[in-house]
């Protein structure tokens, strides 16, 4: 295993697994450690210069999160995510995430408008691709919040989270950046409007867009059944 990204000195830090688990977060989202590359424990801590125990931390930070996974034989290793797995985690997507736009349009104030207009310009004006799949995230989070549902915005964030490697993908390709940020717009207007099945049936139409424009660069993928029948 093999990591190029400069290694944080963390000293004796009692958050030393937080701080592990954000760098190897990052290099799986990166590609940096692909899908099924081991992750020894005894040589992250020894970039970290730190005992096994706050590397074995970090790890189940990560397992929680869908990132890494153990094996008998093999210890911890990048979790593979199939192709039915990401078809049913944007099936789930679409299911929740306009369910909770149209709880959440009635109830938004000016606050929550400036904020997902705040949100937006950030998202569009980052330069760095490493944070585009975040401020993503926040996008979507001040779309959600004014419906004041904590339990089903940890169940979109966990999905978020997950499949944020290959987010950072589709916003990577040609105007991908750009059609994010005119879908998230128009979706904004929507809320606006105080149109709440407007503004859910385009943030449905928005996660499709997402995962037919993901499954086009991902070989052998063919993206799920919710596409086919949205064309």
């Amino acid at each position: 295993m093999r990591l190029k990204s400069e290694i944080p000195d963390i000293g004796s830090t009692p958050s030393a697994s937080v701080i592990i688990s954000k760098y190897l977060r990052e290099a799986i989202i990166s590609g940096e450690l692909a899908e099924n590359d081991p992750v020894r424990q005894d040589v992250i801590a020894g970039l970290f210069n730190v005992s096994k125990i706050p590397v074995r931390e970090a790890l189940k930070i990560l397992e929680a999160e869908g990132l890494v996974v153990f094996h008998r034989n093999r210890g911890a290793v990048v979790a593979t995510i199939t192709e039915p797995e990401l078809a049913q985690m944007f099936e789930v997507r679409v299911l929740l995430e306009s369910d909770i736009m149209r709880l959440a349009v009635p109830r938004m104030t000016e606050g929550h408008l400036k904020k997902i207009a705040k949100a937006c310009d950030r998202f569009i004006n980052e330069d760095d691709p490493r944070r585009w799949a975040e401020l993503n995230w926040e996008i979507h989070y001040a779309f959600y919040e004014a419906a004041n549902r904590p339990f089903m915005m940890d169940m979109i964030r966990s999905i978020h989270d997950k499949i944020e490697r290959y987010l950072r993908l589709q916003l990577s390709v040609v105007d991908g950046l750009i059609e994010a940020d005119m879908e998230h717009r128009k979706i904004l207007q929507a809320c606006i409007d105080k149109d709440a099945e407007k503004a859910a049936g385009l943030m449905k139409e928005h996660i499709i867009g997402v995962c037919r424009d993901l499954y086009s660069h991902l070989p052998g993928f063919t993206g799920f059944d919710e596409t086919k029948k949205e064309k």
